[in-house]
């Protein structure tokens, strides 16, 4: 079985979600736990997806799932960090550009 992990910690004003491994089918009731939470304990979720090394169509269904669930109780959830394939998925399918933060937020982690 793959590795994956969701950890969350509450930021002021936010909490970030930061997944590690790999985010397939075998992850999808972690994430779908981890993000609906962090959504229903925060207006603003930030998804950091930087030590992600694999994502499906899975994932992606639970990034857009958790991102509905955000904006129907008037909050928001934005991905940050991702790099290599998991950029390519992003970007491909567009959930980046749906899911990307503002560019005058400071929400991208150093």
């Amino acid at each position: 079985m793959a590795h994956f992990e969701a950890r969350k910690s509450l930021e002021p004003g936010r909490v970030l979600v930061a997944l590690t491994g790999e985010c397939d089918l075998a992850a999808r009731d972690e994430l779908m736990t981890a993000l609906l939470a962090a959504v229903a304990s925060a207006p603003v979720v930030v998804v950091d997806v930087g030590a992600l090394r694999f994502l499906d169509s899975t994932g992606l269904h639970g990034l857009v799932t958790a991102h509905h669930a955000a904006r129907e109780e008037g909050g928001r959830l934005y991905v940050v960090n991702a790099t290599g394939m998991v950029a390519s998925v992003l970007d491909i399918t567009g959930v980046g550009d749906l899911l990307r933060a503002p560019a005058d937020d400071q929400l991208q982690q150093s």
